[in-house]
């Protein structure tokens, strides 16, 4: 440890969404492993998800390092429920445009703990990019945390330079993104909105205020590693000339299963019982399947995905977050019977699971993701091959590096980009899938694909590693900054 880098102090500052808390206090981890101290900002009704997490890191030194900040988020004054403070808490589209237009209230606050405590860098995310110009006030760097990969932030770049989906006749209708190292093919239906034409919306303006800020910002921070995507971070950074360093996967820093299991939320099982489940089952057998914490599916599709596992023969765990009906108290979204049929080949988590636990266990053979980034480099990381189904966000562009670049999975077939609930899929698609990816000679081909992706994953953190040497590149660029 540098005992000069004590004297580094950065807040860290995500959004207030699992997705995004988790792997910035994974973040936090590693600047405090490294001797830099940290300081977490976020709300009272987050700070304790953040308190249980950090109270179970084994290394003392490091869990010193870090600080938590609670700001308040003025939920009343924003026409949000009391206590509403964290997207997985929104239910529909209206409580999630007035919970984005929100994010702005919490500036004052922000700015109130940065003349309190004088950290000498941000890291802040995405969705503030206020406070570029507020870190430019104080005179200290703003890294921005993005949450994506290289090849998303690349895709993006190339549809807003070139607008490619103009020049296409219909929304079917494919088009390849000009000018990246891959022949990358969409449809105007898949490319997130914002760019197909359509009046703007608070998230749409907000992404467009962070695009502008970007040039102002000291650089942005990537939860990624070369390796696994070395075209698209050497394009990001030598042809579109932004700064960026890969530091990830940031959630490798959670080695034991203690670690493991208490990331996040509180599980809706327990990791006794999560591991003695899977204990029971032989090598890459199971498939494991999870759309994070934000995708609200129908009923009518929640069955569809029950009947295509249950049909795969496949042993399973399947992650849901939906809700039990309130007025008759009952679950609709299951097949009669569907529980009795599945005992000792399927697990149902009701809510949140510790997925990074699950992955990692020998049992496993496969993922089911939506691939959000995080989802996507977890599974990377454990070396599995994948069911790809993105909903909305980035989920498409990253659904491409899985499938088409680096060839360790499969798509369900979606084809449209709809913010939260994304397109319908029949449980044909999603069995057939699933049986692509863990029965028959090509799965064993792309298993062997993820498995060898999956060491260069854990070689990356490692000391002299690729992202353990950006960090330390940037903490020394950081600490040069202030002198």
């Amino acid at each position: 440890m540098d005992s000069e880098s004590n004297q580094l102090h950065i807040f860290l500052f995500p959004l207030l969404a699992p997705g995004h808390m988790l792997p910035m206090l994974d973040i936090a981890r590693l600047f405090a492993a490294r001797g830099v101290k940290t300081t977490i900002i976020t709300t009272p009704v987050n700070a304790p998800r953040f308190t249980k997490s950090i109270q179970k890191i084994p290394d003392l030194a490091t869990t010193q390092l870090i600080n938590l900040k609670a700001i308040n988020f003025p939920s009343e004054k924003a026409g949000l429920p009391e206590g509403l403070e964290n997207l997985d808490l929104v239910s529909n589209q209206e409580t999630h445009s007035r919970f984005f237009d929100a994010l702005s209230l919490l500036q004052e606050p922000l700015e109130e703990a940065i003349k309190e405590l004088h950290p000498q860098a941000i890291v802040a995310d995405l969705f503030f990019p206020w406070t570029t110009d507020l870190a430019l006030k104080y005179a200290i760097p703003r890294l921005i945390f993005h949450g994506t990969s290289f090849i998303s932030m690349c895709c993006m770049a190339s549809i807003a330079i070139n607008q490619p989906h103009k020049k296409v006749s219909s929304d079917t209708e494919e088009f390849v993104l000009p000018g990246l190292p891959d022949p990358i093919k969409f449809t105007k239906t898949q490319i997130p909105d914002g760019f197909p034409e359509g009046p703007p919306n608070v998230v749409t303006n907000l992404l467009s205020y962070a695009r502008e800020v970007e040039k102002r910002s000291y650089g942005m921070l990537v939860n990624s590693f070369y390796e696994l995507e070395p075209a698209y971070a050497d394009y990001y950074r030598n042809v579109l000339g932004k700064k960026a360093w890969h530091i990830g996967p940031v959630s490798l820093c959670n080695r034991n299963l203690e670690e493991k299991a208490q990331r996040g939320d509180v599980s809706g099982v327990s990791q006794h019982e999560c591991i003695k489940w899977l204990d029971l089952k032989i090598p890459n057998s199971v498939i494991y399947v999870c759309f994070g914490t934000v995708t609200k599916f129908s009923q009518s599709q929640l069955q569809e995905i029950a009947i295509g596992l249950e049909n795969s023969g496949q042993d399973f765990i399947w992650v849901v977050r939906k809700e039990k009906n309130e007025e008759e108290g009952e679950e609709k979204w299951l097949p009669d019977g569907y529980e009795k049929r599945i005992e000792g080949k399927g697990l149902i988590i009701r809510g949140f699971a510790p997925q990074v636990l699950i992955l990692d266990h020998e049992a496993v053979g496969g993922f089911v993701t939506h691939c959000g980034w995080n989802s996507a480099l977890e599974g990377i990381s454990a070396g599995l091959p994948m069911v790809t189904w993105p909903i909305f966000a980035d989920q498409f562009f990253n659904e491409k590096l899985i499938t088409d670049i680096l060839k360790i999975g499969v798509g369900v077939g979606a084809r449209k980009w709809v913010r939260l609930v994304g397109d319908y899929i029949k449980s044909e698609k999603i069995e057939k899938a699933v049986k692509e990816i863990m029965v028959g000679e090509k799965a064993e081909e792309i298993r062997s694909r993820a498995k060898k992706i999956g060491e260069m994953a854990r070689k990356a953190v490692e000391d002299v590693g690729s992202s353990y040497n950006d960090l330390s590149t940037l903490i020394q660029e950081l600490k040069s900054f202030q002198s």
